[in-house]
């Protein structure tokens, strides 16, 4: 069967880099504790542009499927992590009640918001991460440590907020603030990963709950239609990229625990820089 024209060479070309893409972004959910929804949203933006689904649902559609893929991975990665003993887990119980209400704000948000928003968020934050870890000094922080009451919830909601409009887990949020208040970029990893947990579950339910009324305007489109997907959450592209980025998460963690601060900083830096700029692109051209 093919997808608004695709033929079967051109479907098996698509699994085969569904597969290969669930590969990395496993690896650098080890390696940089963002789920690797960095990199899926980007490359499920692609896949679903050459399968034909419609663009004011495209985003959305790559956001939900990429916080579904995130769990197991995140879940993974995190056991790694704690494993190591890395995992600030003050920061994850004072967070993790505000991260819930920004994923549900988040979700909520993905039911109404225009397609664009999704993409204006995913630059502004990727860029602006990539900004702090590839031009930033020591010296700009914050403040020499995590602040406590109010405004670290205020972080926590917007790190459930963010993450969920981006698909990413969380980790782009909380590595940058905890390396804002001098935390060490491998304990900001680590907690990310627990994070990531905390966003993708209840994060892919609310995109089954954003985009069921919207499959029913396009029963034409495979990709939207059950049981191909459930809301914004593709089926094929979940079950496709789930086995490789669990088996391929805990060796990012080793590299992650290998690579110097400085190394692991200009990666991270260089590689959001990059999938930001993809949709700079598409927001400019419309593709």
């Amino acid at each position: 069967m093919a997808i608004a024209g695709l033929d079967a060479s051109a479907l098996l070309q698509l699994a085969l880099l569904l597969v290969a893409v669930g590969a990395v972004s496993g690896f650098l959910a080890g390696v940089f504790g963002i789920g690797g929804g960095a990199i899926l949203v980007p490359v499920f933006y692609e896949c679903f542009r050459l399968a034909g689904v419609p663009l004011d649902v495209r985003m959305p559609l790559c956001v939900g499927t990429s916080l579904a893929i995130i769990i197991p991975t995140s879940i993974r990665s995190y056991r790694a992590h704690r494993a190591r003993g890395a995992v600030d887990m003050e920061v994850v119980h004072a967070w993790w009640l505000p991260v819930l209400v920004g994923v549900i704000a988040g979700s909520v948000t993905a039911r109404y918001a225009p397609e664009r928003l999704f993409k204006i968020v995913f630059v502004m934050v990727a860029w602006s991460a990539a900004t702090r870890l590839l031009l930033a000094r020591d010296t700009w922080k914050f403040g020499g440590d995590l602040p406590r009451g109010p405004l670290m919830r205020v972080y926590g909601f917007f790190v459930g907020l963010l993450a969920t409009l981006m698909g990413v887990g969380g980790g782009l949020f909380a590595n940058l603030l905890m390396t804002f208040y001098g935390r060490p970029i491998h304990q900001g990893v680590a907690t990310s990963s627990a994070l990531a947990v905390l966003v993708s579950i209840p994060g892919a339910l609310g995109y089954v709950y954003a985009g069921w009324p919207v499959a029913a305007h396009y029963p034409d489109v495979l990709a939207l239609q059950s049981p191909f997907a459930i809301g914004y959450v593709s089926l094929i592209g979940a079950v496709l990229v789930m086995p490789t980025s669990l088996l391929t998460a805990p060796f990012g963690v080793r590299v992650a625990h290998a690579m110097s601060k400085s190394a692991l900083e200009r990666a991270y830096g260089s590689y959001l820089f990059i999938v930001g700029a993809r949709f700079v692109i598409s927001l400019l051209y419309g593709q």
